[in-house]
């Protein structure tokens, strides 16, 4: 059962479908847990960062790939100290099992959080940040549902709350989401 031992538990999705909600509240639920943002590492480039826009440079891949990278290192890290990590970030298409390859230790959950593209729209018109510039909610709904391999645990929340959602990944993730 989650929070028995010590896992890795990454969360992927489109922006705005409540990675970042739900894996602070599942890490805040688990015993000696960490919530690594992978975008923190976006962020953390000063300088000459790439971004991720339709279609994608190769520049902005690369910073993609090596942001991916050190969040799997970063998560191996934690786990092989003893915590269970709660990993998020947009993982889309080839970059999903590229990543789950990247992380050395097991066990290993994936959680894809798939809500609806109305859904997400809705909640990202109530942010206080606007994830949506140069993609359309439609477009990354799109890659995520035809370009994503169906690796790990699928929900839709579109219905549910933080709360319902991290209690479902209890639920479920250890049967379902172990790859």
């Amino acid at each position: 059962m989650l929070g028995e031992v010590p896992a890795i538990v990454l969360i992927t999705g489109i922006q705005a479908a409540g990675k970042s909600t739900v894996a602070q509240a599942l890490a805040e639920r688990l015993p000696r847990s960490v919530h690594l943002r992978g975008d923190a590492f976006r962020r953390m480039v000063v300088n000459g960062r790439a971004d991720m826009t339709p279609p994608p440079s190769d520049e902005a891949v690369a910073q993609l790939r090596l942001r991916h990278r050190l969040t799997a290192q970063t998560a191996d890290a934690y786990f092989e100290s003893g915590f269970t990590v709660v990993a998020q970030d947009v993982i889309l298409g080839p970059y999903l099992p590229e990543t789950i390859a990247s992380i050395r230790n097991r066990p290993l959950l994936t959680v894809v959080l798939a809500p609806s593209p109305s859904a997400v729209a809705a909640r990202e018109a109530a942010r206080g940040k606007t994830a949506y510039s140069t993609w359309t909610v439609n477009a990354l709904d799109t890659s995520l549902r035809t370009e994503t391999p169906r690796i790990g645990l699928w929900l839709d929340t579109s219905t549910q709350s933080p709360r319902e959602t991290v209690d479902e990944i209890l639920a479920r993730a250890w049967t379902e989401a172990a790859v």
